[in-house]
């Protein structure tokens, strides 16, 4: 079931924005959208039917002049949105994934868990924090581990609490997706490998991050993060050039109305160009794949109040859209 937030005004920053739809009964198919919610079917305009926005994006170079063409003529009648469901923009081969890339979260963290005889002022903590993320980052060694393409799902359908998950919680971010196989590239051409931006809400069961019957072998992000629909994804790919600062976004997230989230990606200890290539270095990322840059502060572990049956999610990110999922109990088997 899809929970559609009001329309906004202009959906997104640029002239347009990628999206894969369909209509009721009908296969999904990508579509081309407007600021002002109308949108264009690219297997007719591009004169393909077997067109997907992962097959774009492979010949992203090519295809994007056509595309802001496209978008700046009258050209084929367009239809309007509303008349069709919005899937996830895009099915990636990969999905990386980051950990602990918010200063002032993993500042807020390194406090929270303070050592039961660590008796000092909260101010020398915060300041051994913040020198611990300078290292970090001083060093190049952002965390990233892989997701599974199986877990994601639209950015407005239902998100099914597993019955085995005791402490499911939200992390909203900011993805990029890439649009030229990069592998081992520079930092400073990083960005020349993203197509554009989305969002993703990586979901994470909080009691099944560490392994309790093994504690040495660490964190299990397949059980914690990989369930079906734990990657809420969309609505559109942003082409990265209406992005002027993707270092300057802010990052939303409502839980049944109330903010829970709501920071700048200027808070990042490693900004987009450093996270591709990072993963660069060791894997070959592919056009379509996702690199999604972690989540800031405003956790429900934060909170002390995680996600429950009936729950409604309301995630933006600026001049990407809006995203709004509802939360489902599954039935315990």
């Amino acid at each position: 079931m899809s929970v559609k937030p009001a329309p906004a005004s202009p959906l997104f920053a640029g002239p347009f924005a990628l999206a894969t739809l369909s209509a009721p009964a009908g296969p999904a198919f990508p579509a081309l959208v407007t600021p002002d919610a109308r949108i264009l079917d690219l297997r007719t305009a591009l004169g393909d039917e077997r067109l997907s926005i992962r097959a774009l994006l492979e010949t992203w170079e090519s295809a994007l002049p056509r595309l802001r063409t496209l978008a700046e003529e009258d050209g084929p009648a367009r239809e309007p949105l509303e008349a069709f469901r919005v899937h996830a923009p895009v099915e990636p081969r990969q999905v990386f994934q980051s950990g602990a890339n918010y200063r002032q979260h993993v500042i807020d963290l390194h406090v929270a868990h303070r050592a039961p005889d660590d008796d000092r002022p909260e101010e020398e903590r915060r300041a051994e924090a913040a020198e611990i993320m300078d290292r970090r980052a001083a060093e190049d060694l952002p965390y990233v581990f892989i997701g599974l393409p199986s877990a994601v799902t639209g950015p407005y359908d239902d998100v099914v609490l597993p019955a085995w998950a005791e402490k499911p919680d939200w992390e909203l971010e900011l993805a990029a997706v890439i649009g030229r196989p990069a592998h081992q590239v520079c930092v400073e051409k990083a960005l020349e490998y993203v197509a554009g931006y989305t969002i993703a809400n990586d979901l994470t069961d909080r009691a099944s991050v560490f392994r309790r019957d093994m504690p040495q072998i660490g964190t299990d992000w397949l059980r914690s993060k990989n369930a079906p629909g734990f990657t809420p994804l969309g609505p559109w790919i942003v082409p990265a050039e209406s992005i002027a600062r993707p270092d300057d976004l802010r990052v939303t997230l409502k839980l049944n109305g109330e903010t829970m989230q709501d920071e700048s990606t200027g808070d990042m200890i490693f900004d987009v160009a450093r996270m591709v290539a990072y993963a660069s270095r060791t894997a070959r990322l592919l056009p379509g794949d996702l690199v999604l840059t972690g989540s800031p502060a405003g956790n429900g572990m934060h909170w002390g109040r995680l996600l429950r049956d009936g729950d409604v999610m309301d995630a933006s990110i600026t001049g990407l859209g809006t995203q709004r999922t509802r939360c489902v109990a599954e039935v315990a088997r």
